[in-house]
């Protein structure tokens, strides 16, 4: 077969450039392609990989402030996408957050898109998407609503194009039935839990609460709960909700920058536990901090609860409100953990247990789709 892998632009690792990473171990030669390729943002091994970008890659979309810049580009984002010739190949594998599912292909290539999430700001954040980013902006203010209508009709009809859809939780399947009203398998993404380990003494004396800080994580919840209880907490990361966190903190509450890796894996394994007070599809940061051999508070709903076992790896509350995750927090303080026990559960989200989902996905949907063609 000639395979070929797509992404969104390529302009920071994170969680979903993990998963094509992953791919590239099930097929070395598969060129990857993405709409923008930005290489000076991204770690050096992307410099060996054959990318292959589209039109927009002549904009300035790279930099630290790309989020920012690729709102511009987003009423191009569909033209980029079908605009990239993938007829050379007999299976295509999109890893979509947002317009990669929408490429083109023939008739008999099998097309497997593997969605994170259906496009967020199109959907269930929509008006806060436009809240966030219009600003008083006049331009923005008239334009976003109508681009972002034309691009929901545009990301509904794009999904409709793969063969099959795959979900990185139970959580983001339902929601690709709510929008799109599409059937998806369920392949939980790799987590690198061979990276994080337990501590054989670990010292408890902190929570932990990390990300990039925008309103949806609701960071604010916590710092408040801490405040309150006068407990230490630790906050790791930046975002533009981060004056307004440090507005609100307790004195116990101590901020950090984003860590590298090797500081997160020692906040990590120390930690007392994580606390996780957003709505995410799936949430790899909980399953990081239980391989640690640490519990995790998460809101009772979204990915985590799929990741987070209730009462044996961690505490779901109820609300997103102060007293229902004031009491998670106090049953958190009155139980003993297990972290041999912790440790064992992440493991089934390992990068070898989605690399072998994924191989016996594709030669099942490979051979039932040659034997139709």
């Amino acid at each position: 077969m000639n395979i070929a892998i797509v992404h969104e632009y390529l302009i920071q690792q994170g969680g979903s450039e993990n998963c094509v990473e992953a791919l590239l171990e099930l097929f070395p030669k598969a060129p990857v392609y993405t709409c923008y390729y930005h290489p000076k943002t991204l770690p050096d091994r992307w410099h060996e990989r054959e990318v292959r970008s589209s039109f927009l890659q002549k904009l300035p979309l790279g930099g630290k402030n790309y989020q920012n810049r690729v709102q511009y580009a987003l009423p191009l984002m569909p033209l980029a996408y079908e605009s990239l010739d993938l007829r050379a190949f007999d299976l295509v594998i999109s890893s979509c957050h947002a317009f990669s599912k929408g490429v083109l292909t023939r008739s008999n290539t099998l097309h497997l898109a593997y969605l994170h999430t259906p496009t967020r700001y199109l959907w269930d954040l929509n008006q806060e998407y436009q809240q966030d980013y219009r600003g008083k902006n006049p331009f923005k203010k008239t334009l976003m609503p109508l681009a972002l209508h034309y691009l929901r009709m545009w990301d509904y009809q794009a999904a409709q194009r793969p063969q099959l859809m795959l979900a990185n939780s139970r959580y983001v399947a339902r929601r690709i039935e709510r929008y799109y009203g599409r059937a998806a398998t369920v392949i939980y993404p790799p987590v690198d839990v061979d990276y994080f380990q337990p501590v054989a003494q670990p010292t408890e004396d902190y929570y932990l609460l990390a990300g990039r800080w925008v309103p949806y994580k609701r960071g604010d919840l916590a710092i408040q709960v801490f405040k309150e209880l006068g407990l230490r907490l630790l906050v790791v990361g930046d975002g533009p909700e981060l004056a307004k966190l440090k507005a609100q903190a307790g004195p116990k509450t101590e901020f950090l920058p984003s860590q590298p890796r090797a500081q997160l894996k020692d906040l990590f394994a120390h930690c007392r536990a994580l606390v996780f007070p957003g709505e995410e599809d799936f949430g790899i940061l909980p399953v990081e901090v239980q391989a640690s051999g640490r519990p995790v508070i998460c809101f009772g709903r979204g990915g985590a609860t799929e990741t987070v076992q209730h009462g044996v790896t961690g505490i779901h509350f109820a609300e997103q409100s102060i007293d229902s995750l004031k009491q998670a927090v106090l049953a958190c303080e009155a139980q003993t953990w297990d972290a041999v026990m912790i440790r064992r559960h992440s493991e089934q989200f390992s990068r070898a247990q989605f690399l072998g989902s994924m191989q016996r996905f594709i030669d099942q949907a490979w051979d039932e789709f040659s034997k139709r063609s």
